[in-house]
């Protein structure tokens, strides 16, 4: 017999789909918006529909260069994807066993997640500004004047940018790998030795397709988190700007749904990534249970 509902049930249903809507009915407005008529303003009511704003978009917005955004947020996302995903994983190998001050790394690296992101901004940016000076005081010292006055700054989108975004990212690759490898029993490991794998051949044949659809979710993680951070890059990037600051000054400049078709180019964007990220999972998970059978 199936039990009655509880009468608590119907209103904590109602704040949920309240929160839902809170959540992301925002990002709906804005979709919505995206495809005002070429007369449509900022707000409803719409004025036709049409693509007219994604072509202006296409055409640019006044100085800014949206393609160019867009592919150093692109290609910044995959490196932090990259790292992420590298580094998650060997930590997670390296946390299997018990280290001498493996607490103390595991904290510090965990800290980030808990530190003010604009803090953490600051603090690489100033650091950088620092090996600047070093780097500029060591060729003075040698005598390399044509290769001082051509030194730019060793900010920039694959060094201070990434190590920022790495740490937003690496904490919670390693927090994923640890629930993972938490749950992996090294009877498989000790299998394919007995049948004389090397430590490779047992972690590429073993280990690796057993965990694949985890490193495929922190890849995602990477991805993500990286594409649409602000705060840990507006101080440690340098000379340039990702898409995401590129957004968020247009904001204050652009007074047409031009703003929302970016909007909506981006958080497409990141459901892509999500929904390549789940059917590759999907495909991985089935191909485990496809070798069981």
């Amino acid at each position: 017999m199936r039990e009655p509902r509880p009468a608590s049930f119907w209103p904590l249903a109602a704040v949920f789909g309240l929160f839902v809507l809170f959540m992301y009915g925002p990002m709906f407005v804005i979709f919505v918006l995206s495809f005002q008529g070429p007369e449509g303003g900022l707000t409803f009511p719409m004025r036709g529909v049409s693509l007219h704003w994604f072509g202006k978009l296409a055409e640019g917005l006044g100085v800014v260069d949206i393609g160019a955004a867009l592919w150093r947020s692109l290609g910044l996302g995959l490196a932090v994807m990259a790292c992420t995903v590298v580094l998650s994983v060997l930590a997670g190998l390296a946390f299997r066993k018990r280290l001498a001050g493996g607490n103390l790394l595991f904290f510090i690296v965990v800290a980030s997640l808990i530190m003010p992101s604009i803090i953490v901004s600051l603090g690489i940016g100033l650091e950088f500004r620092l090996i600047d000076t070093a780097i500029k005081s060591a060729l003075e010292w040698a005598g390399l004047q044509d290769v001082l006055e051509g030194y730019g700054t060793a900010l920039g989108l694959y060094t201070s940018a990434l190590g920022a975004h790495l740490t937003w990212t690496l904490p919670f690759g390693l927090l994923i790998m640890f629930a993972v490898f938490n749950r992996f029993s090294p009877s498989y490991e000790e299998a394919a030795r007995d049948l004389g794998a090397t430590p490779w051949q047992g972690f590429a044949h073993v280990v690796l397709p057993l965990i694949a659809p985890s490193v495929v979710g922190i890849g995602m993680f990477g991805f993500t988190l990286s594409w649409d951070e602000i705060a840990r890059t507006s101080q440690a990037i340098g000379d340039v700007n990702t898409l995401p600051l590129e957004l968020q000054g247009l904001t204050s400049t652009v007074t047409t749904p031009a703003i929302y078709a970016l909007g909506t180019v981006t958080t497409v964007v990141s459901f892509a990534v999500m929904a390549l990220t789940l059917a590759l999972a999907w495909a991985l998970g089935r191909r485990r249970k496809g070798r069981r059978a």
